[in-house]
């Protein structure tokens, strides 16, 4: 039911050329020092990014790939020396049977030792000059000087502690910063030669969720490695955040020198080779949409969303040339359109090119999306109102709901006592008529003559608002009630529009009488492959959303006049009939397709349709006509 919002080596958005591309820059610099940064918003992608860059060294024995979380070890005082330890312990456990690698792991460690004590020894100075150290004192340097000095030191011997800590203040001053800091890189090389590693490879995870402080110090700590040959780090963070944490930790730095801020001076020092992550456009959001709806209705390990993963990644390699899978290269792929991937395919047309506006292209704001449509559907099942949520209906609710607030609360409020709010139709009808062609009333009554800005309800944010209402369905005529009960929680969620320009005037035609529809057919002819899939989805989503089905909908008649003269929308036409509700469809479904299926398979599925409701007892009306059209092509009739 929801997709989990953790990285993943399931690559839904072709990220793997991004990772492919560092693993090649780092395995072609295996003799030099080298940092990479992937940068990009939370969410954008960059814990994957990683995964996907472990995976591939996980088989190469001579590459040490470590994953390093700063953010998990926040609570921890001295970030440099985890990172450190954390690396050596790994390739301990890479390399546990060598004796001459675990002899020099512990010079490593013991120089680690020096170091914390070396950060201590300015704050406890002047307590070790008194000879009274602390309480906090002897807690600290007892661990540390016994890391450093062996068991001699016994911890509750205040007099034995100064001394040893003494002592080791005498060591530090007599060796420098600058020193340890070469004892420690030649010992490490020194490590790494021993133990027969070619290339160390550290993965720096959340560096941008910690505290400026232990962000600074794990990027200090990889500063430690920038002159040791043969270590590569890859760093995914935000650039602002990581920017910010330097701004907090250097307070006394002036803004900017130059054309650049201090800040990113800083970071730029650190990081060698940047990679921003590009934020998802509108043909990348719809098969993002497409592929988590399917994922969350299959499952990971159905066939069906494995090689809809394949196509994707196809299409993922040119986004520019067009919108997205189609369903002709789905059909030619699977076999067929799956009922779950035409619903998917359906639903992500509406929302995507809001969501890739609103969430700015954000990954995890889309999976948020659709993990929150999708538990509020679960919820209303287990109260039992699953059936009175229309799927397209919430998703524009919740798009409303996330990028303009205030207009959903106006909305909700002017729907609570009949479900039906009168100026949201008002809005409605404006935004999806030309202006000079209709009249509006207020929630009076009273006429407001011509379309403009002033005659519209004194909505919140009415640019938003406008574009908000032209997308499909129209919300005027539903019950909005239990959408506003299954969304008041108010959790984050998603924004823009889809239009479909030229077309927009075709599908009015379509949606007309028997001769308009008759007339339009030259011009559904000459459409396009990816034309008349929008203007199908257009047509069916009219259809789809009316309230009333019992009478034959708006639009059916151009449903049927657009699959005949385009075959490959003929599977697709046979599952929207097949998952209309038998129990409120009216007698008009089983015929006027006279045409509509003229593929031989498509012929023989709508046969075992008409049979399904020939033999059902649901709907009575239904099953009658279903029988007599039955009886009439058993005589040799048409449907």
């Amino acid at each position: 039911m929801i997709v989990a919002d953790n990285e993943t080596a399931i690559d839904l958005l072709y990220y793997e050329a991004i990772a492919r591309t560092v693993v090649r820059l780092v395995a072609e610099r295996t003799d030099e020092p080298l940092s990479v940064g992937v940068h990009g918003d939370w969410g954008a992608g960059k814990s994957s990014i990683l995964a996907m860059v472990e995976e591939a060294f996980a088989e190469k024995d001579r590459v040490l790939c470590v994953r390093f979380n700063g953010w998990l070890f926040q609570g921890f005082e001295d970030a440099k020396a985890v990172l450190i330890e954390t690396i050596v312990d790994e390739l301990l456990r890479k390399r546990s049977t060598s004796a001459k690698v675990v002899d020099q792991a512990k010079k490593v460690l013991r120089r680690v030792n020096w170091m914390k004590m070396a950060r201590k020894a300015g704050s406890y100075g002047l307590t070790l000059a008194t000879g009274i150290p602390t309480p906090e004192t002897l807690k600290d340097l007892g661990v540390a000087a016994r890391a450093v000095l062996g068991n001699q030191v016994n911890a509750e011997n205040a007099a034995a502690l100064a001394k040893g800590a003494d002592d080791f203040l005498r060591k530090a001053e007599e060796e420098s910063a600058p020193e340890q800091m070469h004892a420690f890189r030649k010992e490490f090389e020194e490590l790494l030669e021993r133990a027969e590693i070619d290339q160390l490879v550290v993965l720096v995870d959340d560096l941008d969720r910690c505290l400026p402080t232990i962000a600074i110090e794990t990027l200090e700590a990889i500063r430690l490695f920038l002159f040791v040959p043969r270590a590569a780090f890859v760093i995914a963070a935000d650039e602002g955040m990581i920017e910010y944490a330097v701004r907090q930790h250097f307070p006394d730095l002036p803004v900017a020198t130059g054309p650049a801020t201090y800040a990113r001076n800083y970071l730029e020092k650190l990081i060698q080779v940047p990679f921003r992550l590009p934020s998802l456009g509108y043909a990348e959001t719809r098969i993002y949409v497409t592929l988590l709806l399917v994922l969350n209705e299959c499952g990971e390990a159905s066939e069906t969303f494995q090689k809809l993963v394949g196509l994707a990644r196809d299409v993922l390699r040119r986004p520019w040339k067009g919108p997205g899978l189609d369903r002709e290269t789905i059909a030619k792929a699977l076999g067929s359109v799956p009922d779950e991937v035409e619903r998917a395919l359906e639903l992500a047309g509406r929302i995507a090119p809001i969501l890739a506006d609103g969430a700015r292209g954000n990954p995890r704001q889309i999976k948020r999306f659709i993990n929150t449509m999708m538990l509020r559907l679960a919820i209303a099942e287990e109260r039992g109102f699953r059936d009175e949520l229309n799927m397209s209906v919430l998703a524009k609710i919740m798009l409303a709901e996330r990028f303009a607030p205030e207009l959903y609360d106006a909305m909700a409020r002017g729907s609570a006592n009949t479900g039906v709010s009168e100026d949201l139709g008002v809005l409605e009808a404006a935004v999806l008529q030309k202006a000079d062609d209709i009249e509006v009333k207020s929630a009076k009554g009273k006429p407001k003559g011509a379309t403009s800005d002033k005659s519209l309800p004194d909505w919140p944010n009415l640019e938003w608002a406008k574009q908000w209402a032209a997308i499909e369905p129209s919300l005027a005529e539903h019950d909005l009630r239990p959408y506003v009960f299954v969304t008041r929680d108010r959790r984050n969620v998603f924004g823009a529009v889809a239009s479909l320009g030229d077309l927009d005037e075709l599908v009015a035609k379509l949606q007309g009488s028997p001769l308009q529809v008759k007339q339009a057919s030259a011009e559904v002819a000459r459409l396009q492959t990816l034309e008349a899939e929008q203007v199908f989805d257009a047509l069916r989503s009219k259809v789809r959303d009316a309230e009333d089905i019992a009478q034959e909908p708006v639009g059916v008649r151009g449903l049927a006049e657009v699959a005949k003269l385009h075959p490959f929308l003929q599977g697709p036409l046979l599952a929207f009939l097949k998952d209309l509700p038998v129990s409120k469809l009216g007698p008009w479904a089983v015929s006027g397709w006279t045409g509509a299926f003229n593929e031989e398979d498509a012929k023989g599925e709508f046969s075992v349709l008409l049979t399904e409701w020939a033999g059902q007892d649901e709907n009575k009306a239904l099953k009658t006509a279903a029988s007599a059209v039955i009886k009439l092509l058993g005589k040799g009739g048409r449907s």
